[in-house]
């Protein structure tokens, strides 16, 4: 899988690129059909503004299109909620899959009733 960072304000170190192809190559395991992840890791150097990293993520299988951004106080604790986002965004996305081609298998169905069964039993 390619992971194609992109730095915004300062640039990202071999060793952070590295830990993001770790963390979000497990996606993979979740959707075989990602083969690419745009992240853009952006500097905010102001305190004022806010500070701090915001990552912003996106990657496709398919034709879904899965996003995520988070902000954090250094890259790590932003890069973790991005991939947990990510995570769930591609598990919910399984799920509803799976529901909509097993359709009604796992719901109750009410009993069929024969011609003589909805009618009140006969007095003798």
């Amino acid at each position: 899988m390619d992971v194609v960072v992109r730095g915004r304000g300062g640039r990202v170190s071999a060793q952070t690129k590295e830990r993001m192809e770790e963390k979000l190559g497990r996606l993979s395991r979740l959707d075989a059909r990602i083969n690419r992840i745009d992240v853009a890791v952006t500097f905010e150097p102001s305190e004022r503004i806010g500070g701090g990293h915001r990552i912003e993520a996106s990657c496709r299988s398919g034709r879904q299109t899965y996003r995520a951004h988070a902000d954090g106080s250094d890259v790590d604790m932003a890069l973790d909620r991005v991939v947990e986002r990510l995570e769930r965004q591609i598990s919910d996305n399984h799920r509803k899959r799976v529901n909509r081609a097993h359709g009604t298998l796992g719901r109750v169905q009410s009993a069929q009733m024969g011609p003589n069964e909805g009618e009140p039993p006969a007095l003798t």
